[in-house]
């Protein structure tokens, strides 16, 4: 905004800003972010922390808020920063979300993961009593800054991990996006999604996945922020990983859950007469050219009934399950038997 920006470069006041940083990122970006606000002379604090699923409680963002706190804040003019990935993002937006009732917050994500999915919406939360994500809310961040170049520190297995929840949104919305996964899957592993033109047959695969994939992600969340419709063809993937990630902890990364979800509901598909055999190969496959697991030893079947039980209480009573009916296409389905669920678990260990 011109007049913000008009009113801040002209105030006597020095700029201050509070970031929280993912203390990994911290290591390898610090000096960088450091510099950044000192050559903008920005009075700052950065506070660093270990932000990981077994980190992700109310204890964290206590410890954050004792810091803003000290900091001393003006809760309208001076948004708190959030760089790293979705568990730093989801943890600082509730901590920014609780401070003064409502203090804006920009999010800067670091993981491929993050990038499409956590920079996009409004939720935030904590795990609490052994459940994901039990404890949140809805604030959206006033901004978020995507930059490509974050993914080029970051493991093998992470660019992987973000490539699930892509995938997602592929099998939900969009058979181009499925198609780039199959065709460049392997390349854009290899480049960590940086734009490579020495690569020119694979065109910038690396922007037109990302953005079609946050273009798909916004088109499904912006109408439906709040989540006051409960029929949403973003859970796809999220029926029963939140059960089997706080399970097997730490075995499976968010992204690995959610495909190990992904392909048993492949699997349901299939069953319930959705998807053709030659589909259901081609999902498969395209998951293990992405790296992705596609089972989990620990995805029992008595862990499946006690997520789909959990489901039907927190969604209306009706289990409203995303399923594939096609490569790119979907639907919520409420109606399927126990013995489809069944027949379709025992296909997918055997395979």
């Amino acid at each position: 905004d011109p007049q913000q920006t008009e009113l801040a470069t002209a105030s006597k006041r020095k700029l201050r800003r509070f970031i929280v940083i993912d203390e990994v990122v911290d290591k390898l970006y610090g000096s960088k972010v450091r510099e950044y606000f000192e050559e903008n002379n920005v009075q700052h604090k950065i506070l660093a922390l270990p932000t990981t699923e077994e980190t992700k409680s109310m204890d964290l963002v206590l410890n954050i808020l004792h810091e803003v706190q000290s900091f001393s804040l003006d809760r309208r003019t001076e948004p708190i920063i959030a760089i790293g990935g979705g568990v730093c993002l989801d943890i600082v937006g509730l901590a920014a979300s609780l401070y003064r009732r409502r203090t804006p917050y920009i999010r800067v994500p670091t993981t491929l993961l993050s990038y499409v999915d956590a920079s996009v919406g409004a939720k935030n939360g904590v795990n609490f009593l052994q459940c994901k994500n039990k404890l949140g809310g809805y604030t959206p961040p006033v901004a978020s800054f995507l930059d490509r170049s974050f993914l080029q520190s970051i493991p093998r297995r992470h660019i992987s991990n973000g490539l699930g929840e892509i995938l997602k949104m592929a099998l939900m919305k969009h058979k181009g996006l499925f198609d780039l996964l199959k065709n460049h899957g392997k390349y854009l592993l290899d480049t960590k999604f940086q734009s490579c033109n020495s690569f020119a047959h694979h065109g910038d695969a690396a922007l037109q996945t990302t953005r079609i994939a946050i273009e798909t992600m916004l088109e499904e969340l912006a109408p439906n922020l709040w989540e006051d419709d409960l029929d949403r063809l973003v859970d796809f993937g999220h029926l029963i990983s939140p059960e089997l990630e706080m399970r097997v902890l730490p075995s499976l990364m968010h992204g690995e859950a959610v495909n190990v979800d992904m392909a048993f509901m492949t699997y349901v598909a299939h069953a319930r007469g959705l998807l053709g055999a030659e589909e259901k190969e081609q999902i498969l496959q395209c998951m293990r050219g992405l790296e992705l697991p596609v089972w989990h030893s620990g995805c029992s079947w008595a862990l499946i009934q006690r997520a789909l039980r959990e489901r039907l209480k927190h969604s209306g009573g009706q289990l409203r399950m995303p399923l594939p009916t096609g490569l790119g296409v979907a639907d919520i389905f409420n109606d399927t038997s126990e013995e489809t669920l069944e027949r379709a678990y025992k296909l997918w260990v055997k395979d």
